[in-house]
Order: C-alpha cells, then sequence, then structure tokens
C-alpha cells in the first residue's frame, strides 16, 4: 500500500504544492445538460499537458471535476426513493481498501448523521474501472462510494450545507484519531446537496474511464470545473487531486506556513450564531499535511458557510492590489483597509476557479501571474482555461473572448443568468456595510499619533554593540552604505566562511537560517517596476472574531513603514487613545544563573499571554538594560518562542509584538524577525551606532538622512525577498516562515520555530545561551570605548583575526606551491 508518506528524510508534507491546468465550462443560463459535462471533461483531456506522471505513466497527479447534483441521474441509480432536489445530500468518499475498516467507517459515519438530527438514506458503490490505472494508483486505491444524506425540515439550504459541514469534520476526526490501520486512506471529496466531486489519482484521459457515471447521458449539470495537477517535487495522492469542495487553484500559496498559524491562532476567538456551539466541531478548520490548495479550499470553506458571500470571501483570501492604486473606489479601498485589519493576504502566483453550485467564477492574484482565458458563445456556454485552445469553437459562435485581469473576478450568477461585472460586484460588496465609517472611525494613523517628548539615554554604545555581535565589518561595509546612500550593499564571489554550526566563533541565531526561493514554478516579481502591488503596510493590534464584522476589527495602528524609528516606538509605548494600550517585557537573563536562559524564555511567554488577559493591545518585548549582570535572549529566538507560545494557546492574534533589540542591523535579520512574527521592529542600536558614525565624520551625511536612508534601504531589501519567493505584501510574509534552518537541534525548532525544515541537527538552548554570553563577557571584560574595540568580521573579507576562509593566504601559497612543484 502507498499512500503519501509521513516526514521523514529530505521529505515534508509541509512542501506539497501545485502547478496545474484549471478550467471550467458553464450554462449562464443555467440550464443543466450532458454537454456541459461532456465539454468540461474535453477541456480537462486537452489540460493533460499540465498534470504529471511518474515513472508509470498510467499512474497520473490527480484530475478531477467539480458540478453541480445531477439529480436526474442519481434518481436513476439509487435503490431508495430520493427526496426532491435540494432536498438531500450526496457525498463520494474514499473508504479505507480494507472492507473491515471500511465498513467501521460506515458505521461511524451513520452514527454521527443520526446525531447530528439528519437522516441517513443509502450507499451506494461508485462502479469504477480500475483497469486503466498504473501500478502506483491502484496500490493507493480506496473504495469509493456514494452517500445520501435526507435534509431534516426545519433547516434551509445555507442551514443543511452548515450541517453537512459539521457532519464531515467530525467524521473526519473521529477517524483521524481513530486506530485505523488505513484511516488515511479515507477522506471526503464532498458532501453538499449542491455539488458533487470525481476526482482520484488520475490522468486527465482516465477521469471518465475510470468513474463510469461520467459516461451516463443523465450526468447534467449547468457548471463543471475541472482540475489535472502537476505536483511539483511533491507525492501524487488520492485525496489532494483537484478540484476542492469550492475550488480548484493553479498555483502557489507562498505564504501557507503563516496562514496557517494565524488561522489556527483565531480559532479561539471565532464565534458563529449561524453554526451556535456546533462552531467548536469544527476545529481544526485547516487540515494539517494537506496540499496549498486544499488548505484555502478550508479557509472559504469556513467563511462561505459562516454567511459571507464567494465575492467578499474571496476578496478576503486573495485581495487586489489596493495600497498604491491612486485611481481605486475610495470606497473599495476602505473595504480592503477594514479587511487588512482582519486578515491577511494568502499570497502568491494563483488562478483560481470556484462555485457554490450556483455561482461560478475565476480569479487571479494581485499580479496576474498566473494565465486564463474566457470565451462567452452566443448560446451562452462559457468555457474558461487556463490555457488557449481548451475547446473547438467557430469563431462565428464566439460572442465574447477575454482574458482574466490582476485582481479581477469573473463571475457568473447561473439563476439570474448573467455574467457579473467585476465593478458590480465590488461595489455590491464594499457598500453591504459602511466600511468608509468603521476605518474613520477606529483606525490610527501612526505619523499622526502625539510625538512624547525625547529623553537622552547615557551609556556606553561600543559596549552594546560588542554584545549584540556588531563588528568593525558590519560597521564598515553594512551600516555605513545603508545609511550614506540608501541601498542595500552588493558583494560577489560567493561565501566560503563555515556554516554557522561549524564556526569557532560565536554567532548570531540569525546566520543558522537561509532564505527560501520561490517553487521554479513561480514566475520572477520586480519590486522596483511593479511597486503597485508591492506592500509594506501593516495594520497592528487586537484581531477580533473573523466569522462577524463590526467596527472593532478596524480598531488598530495603522504603519506605513513597520521598521520604527524610536520617536515611532515612544509614540506607541505611550499610546493615550482609547482602546490601546502596551506593555513592555523585558528580554534579560541573568549571566550567571544556568538556568536562568530557559526561566527568561518561560517567563516572557508568560507575561505576553497574562498581557493578552489583561486586554494590553501590544506588548514589547525589549532587551534594553542590558550590563554587567544581565544579557539579553536572542531577539529571534525571543521572537518565535513568544510568537508560536500564544498560536498553541490561540491568543496570537489578540496582541500586536512590536520588538526594541539593538540586535539586527542587516536586511536578513529584519526578514527573519518578520517571517517568525514580528509586527513591528525597533533596531535602537543600530540607530545609535548610524549616529556615531555620522558624529565621527565616518559618513558623509546628516544624522536625520543618514538614519532616513538605513530605513530606506531595508525596505528596498525585504521588499526585493518578498518578491524573491513569490509574495507581494508584508503582511502576508510576516510569520510564513520562508526560511529553513542549518545546525539547530529538534528542540529548538520544536519550541520557537515549529513548522521550519530542519534537515540537519546542532545547537540546542545550551549552545545559543554559551554563545550569547560569551559575546557579552567579551564585551564587559574589556575596555571598548570605540569601535577599534569591536571584533574584526571578517566574514566578508578575509582577515588574520577574522572568521575562517575556505581561500586563505595559506591555502593559496599552499595551492601555488603544488602547482610550481608538480
Amino acid at each position: 500500500m502507498h499512500l503519501r508518506p509521513v516526514k521523514q528524510g529530505l521529505y515534508d508534507p509541509a512542501n506539497e504544492h501545485d502547478a496545474c491546468g484549471v478550467g471550467f465550462v458553464c450554462d449562464v443560463k443555467g440550464n443543466k445538460t450532458n454537454k456541459i459535462v461532456a465539454d468540461a471533461l474535453e477541456v480537462l483531456r486537452r489540460l493533460e499537458h499540465r498534470g504529471a506522471t511518474g515513472a508509470d505513466p498510467l499512474t497520473g497527479d490527480g484530475a478531477g471535476i467539480l458540478m453541480q447534483i445531477p439529480h436526474k441521474f442519481l434518481q436513476k441509480v439509487s435503490e431508495s426513493t430520493l427526496p426532491a432536489e435540494g432536498e438531500y445530500a450526496c457525498g463520494i468518499i474514499f473508504l479505507p481498501a480494507d472492507e473491515k475498516e471500511a465498513l467501521i467507517v460506515r458505521e461511524k459515519f451513520e452514527k454521527i448523521i443520526s446525531e447530528e438530527g439528519q437522516k441517513f438514506i443509502e450507499w451506494r458503490k461508485v462502479p469504477v474501472d480500475n483497469s486503466v490505472i498504473g501500478v502506483g494508483a491502484k496500490e493507493a486505491e480506496p473504495i469509493v462510494e456514494q452517500i445520501f444524506i435526507s435534509k431534516d425540515s426545519s433547516l434551509d439550504n445555507l442551514g443543511f450545507e452548515r450541517k453537512l459541514y459539521v457532519i464531515r469534520k467530525r467524521i473526519e476526526n473521529e477517524i483521524k484519531n481513530s486506530e485505523l490501520e488505513l484511516k488515511k486512506q479515507f477522506y471526503i471529496n464532498s458532501l453538499s446537496s449542491k455539488t458533487i466531486l470525481y476526482k482520484g489519482q488520475l490522468t486527465t484521459a482516465q477521469l471518465w474511464e475510470y468513474y463510469k457515471d461520467l459516461n451516463d447521458s443523465d450526468m447534467e449539470s449547468a457548471i463543471a470545473l475541472v482540475h489535472s495537477r502537476y505536483s511539483t517535487n511533491t507525492f501524487p495522492s488520492w485525496d489532494l487531486a483537484q478540484p476542492f469542495r469550492f475550488l480548484c487553484h493553479n498555483g502557489e500559496i507562498n505564504t501557507l506556513r503563516g496562514n496557517f498559524n494565524w488561522m489556527s491562532a483565531r480559532e479561539g476567538l471565532l464565534k458563529s450564531d449561524a453554526f451556535g456551539e456546533d462552531i467548536k466541531k469544527l476545529f481544526p478548520i485547516l487540515t494539517e499535511g494537506a496540499s496549498d490548495s486544499a488548505i484555502l479550499d478550508n479557509a472559504l470553506e469556513l467563511l462561505v458557510l459562516s454567511g459571507r458571500s464567494l465575492p467578499h470571501s474571496i476578496m478576503m483570501l486573495i485581495p487586489g492590489a489596493w495600497e498604491n492604486h491612486k485611481d481605486m473606489d475610495p470606497k473599495l479601498i476602505d473595504f480592503y483597509k477594514y479587511h487588512a485589519c482582519m486578515m491577511e493576504p494568502w499570497d502568491g502566483p494563483a488562478a483560481v476557479a470556484f462555485t457554490d453550485g450556483r455561482y461560478v467564477g475565476a480569479i487571479l492574484d494581485r499580479n496576474g501571474l498566473r494565465p486564463a482565458r474566457y470565451i462567452l458563445t452566443n448560446s451562452g456556454q462559457i468555457y474558461m482555461g487556463s490555457e488557449v485552445g481548451v475547446a473547438d469553437l467557430d469563431i462565428k459562435d464566439v460572442k465574447v473572448s477575454g482574458r482574466l485581469e490582476p485582481g479581477k473576478i469573473f463571475y457568473v450568477d447561473t439563476e439570474e443568468g448573467k455574467i457579473v461585472d467585476d465593478e458590480e460586484i465590488k461595489d455590491a460588496v464594499s457598500t453591504q456595510k459602511d466600511y468608509s465609517a468603521w476605518v474613520k472611525d477606529n483606525l490610527l494613523d501612526l505619523n499622526e499619533l502625539e510625538k512624547p517628548e525625547s529623553t537622552e539615554e547615557k551609556s556606553n554604545p561600543f559596549k552594546l554593540m560588542k554584545t549584540f555581535g556588531y563588528s568593525r565589518e558590519d560597521v564598515r561595509l553594512i551600516l555605513a552604505d545603508m545609511a550614506q546612500v540608501g541601498t542595500e550593499p552588493t558583494y560577489s564571489m560567493g561565501n566560503d566562511c563555515p556554516h554557522a554550526i561549524l564556526s569557532h566563533r560565536p554567532k548570531l541565531l540569525y546566520t543558522y537560517f537561509k532564505q527560501l526561493f520561490a517553487q521554479v514554478t513561480n514566475p520572477a516579481i520586480d519590486p522596483i517596476r511593479e511597486k503597485i502591488v508591492m506592500s509594506m503596510r501593516s495594520f497592528v493590534g487586537m484581531q477580533h472574531n473573523i466569522l462577524e464584522e463590526n467596527p472593532l476589527h478596524a480598531k488598530k495602528i495603522d504603519v506605513k513603514e513597520p521598521i520604527l524609528f524610536d520617536d515611532d516606538l515612544k509614540k506607541i509605548i505611550n499610546i493615550k487613545e482609547d482602546g490601546f494600550k502596551s506593555k513592555i517585557v523585558s528580554t534579560l537573563f541573568d549571566v550567571e544563573d544556568e538556568t536562568d536562559f530557559l526561566k527568561a524564555i518561560d517567563r516572557i511567554c508568560e507575561e505576553t499571554e497574562k498581557a493578552v488577559e489583561d486586554g494590553y493591545t501590544f506588548v514589547i518585548l525589549s532587551d534594553k538594560g542590558v550590563n554587567e549582570n544581565k544579557t539579553a535572549l536572542p531577539a529571534l529566538l525571543a521572537m518565535g518562542a513568544v510568537h508560536h507560545h500564544l498560536i498553541r494557546k490561540e491568543k496570537r492574534t489578540r496582541i500586536g509584538i512590536i520588538l526594541q533589540t539593538a540586535e539586527p542591523k542587516e536586511v536578513h535579520h529584519f526578514a527573519l524577525l518578520f517571517g517568525y512574527g514580528a509586527d513591528l521592529i525597533n533596531p535602537y542600536m543600530a540607530y545609535e551606532t548610524i549616529r556615531q558614525m555620522v558624529s565621527e565624520n565616518l559618513i558623509n551625511v546628516d544624522e536625520k538622512d543618514a538614519l532616513k536612508n538605513y530605513r530606506k534601504a531595508l525596505n528596498k531589501g525585504i521588499l526585493k525577498i518578498l518578491s524573491k519567493v513569490g509574495i507581494s505584501t508584508l503582511r502576508s510574509y510576516r510569520g510564513a516562515q520562508i526560511f529553513e534552518a542549518l545546525g539547530i537541534h529538534d528542540e529548538v525548532i520544536e519550541r520557537c520555530f515549529a513548522g521550519t525544515p530542519s534537515r540537519i541537527g546542532g545547537a540546542d538552548f545550551d549552545i545559543i545561551r554559551k554563545e550569547t554570553i560569551m559575546r557579552h563577557k567579551e564585551a564587559f571584560n574589556e575596555k571598548v570605548e570605540s569601535f577599534s574595540g569591536l571584533d574584526t568580521g571578517g566574514c566578508y573579507q578575509w582577515k588574520k583575526d577574522g572568521e575562517y576562509h575556505l581561500w586563505n593566504p595559506e591555502s593559496i601559497a599552499t595551492l601555488q606551491h603544488s602547482t610550481k612543484n608538480s
């Protein structure tokens, strides 16, 4: 039995992504015909090149079709007398291949249906022909059956869909927690009174050969979504074939880890009048280990079934680029701004087709980096696909031919019988509540907050520089360039220094992490020429229940540049606006107490959690106050520990976390801190270092311009990193953990960086503690009164007393000697 494996070696289920073909066929007037199904299957066949197979050409990565319930066909094949259309649900279920285990699943399913007040009708074995599929697909093949459930008369149609959702989540959780050996084969393709889904680990041509139902002339629908899967560098499986229950997706959600963590943290706040007490039965909302497309579908399903319209839900998850759009309707800008306070974008290049059984539509991400074209015929059929040529149509029959545009929605209402214009959709959604008033009355602009009086803090900056890992090289080659010209310095010739875990010198924790690149299927983003879609804007504060809409969601601080100057942070610390208050949590620990390092991690987590319970809006993790006896936890360690602690407690969304830290100085440091959950960062020692350079005439700009240039360089560098991994907004990148660790022990990963790939272990908490204390003692045991007292560094250029390099005078001399004497 070959099922999708668990995490092992170099494989991690979290890396399941797709690069696929997607399309749909629909009748605008909602006329159900077999032709729509047949044409959709032909569109799917023509997307064969967008799918994939392994070494076995008959085992596909996945293909499927999502359509309306074919009532006429189901009446014919059911052994029972079905209720009227819409009064029952039909689901397609993958059951364990072992009949005994399949029987257990059926019995549990029927029991839960009864407990939820609905009536079980029957099971039907779906006729399949597995002679057409490959060996790999056959070895993992489940039993495929349909289940029929009758609607309780007290429920309306949406209420029935919600109850089916509850039933599905309950049986999924029960089987997941069972002792069944083949429980991973169990999967519910669809369970709805509106739609039905046939899919599997098949090629596009095999779908209708495998599922005999699809060849029946009574298989009729007005809507049919199809998908051909190409699982990039990941394992194909029956359950990860697309479409899913509401959508199919071509692209990548590059921010998935962050989206998953934020949604998990929101579960503690979820309440719904529509679901009532049933809301607790839905947890976890998102499916751990599923593909990015499947998890996006989970989120869309929750939003739609909680009462939002399909367009509204899609606009929350995949918003258009509004931040720099000067010509956008102000009401729509306020809609996006309000929802940006509520949820981060699910970002990455994407073309998404979606349906709830009445409406069908498609959207491109804000960049428009996935192709999608559509054709409307004179007879009222629409053909949409990720390629040209998915259908053979006479040019005389073509009424409209077009393409999807970035951030715009193509939308069809099959009951009203019309295509709804993008502007009409967005005008209706953006004016259903007075979002403009909510934003105006509640959202505070950081730049407009009262500026507190400045207070001078006298200390020896050079000792602190040394404590926090500053070197002369950092000052001369990194900070000086950034402060002088406002850009990140660029170097060549690669890096021939040892990895952090192999170095004999104490390294900052940042050096143990490497930035991941986007998948090979990601088109590049140019953050300079495409700056209209890029954004560093942040909305910081307490989040609330995303299933309710009220003015409280907008009660946040609007921060245009999340790297704060010292005065910006003081504004937040001293904020006096109603509904906002801040608390400072020290990250210092006792250097002489070997147990205080871990105690400090526990303490800052507990203090931050208590701040949440006490109603604080912001917590400032501060490493100010370092002295001979006290030093600071690594800022990245502190940030990761608190962030993941609050996620586990389902409280992370209820507070903004701001770092007041001397440690970060270069772009990579800030990218990591944002990547592991920091909302805002105040790098006070980097600023102090720049001031010192200005006072010593080491750079030829005044202090004010130097500080602005430094922040400008950081912003540009972070946008470059975002674009490199296919992400457009810092709100999406925050907490997304687009990194891998090299040389960090599992105990550190599990506590502070959960979900980060770490293929090679290494530094544990004790090693990190010792290296932190080593830097501290070197600083406080020596007289450091100027930049010359800092370590040489030697990472970018070989220095005699610096970091080891593969290419050094000794190795080059030895190579020359051996060459001359060979």
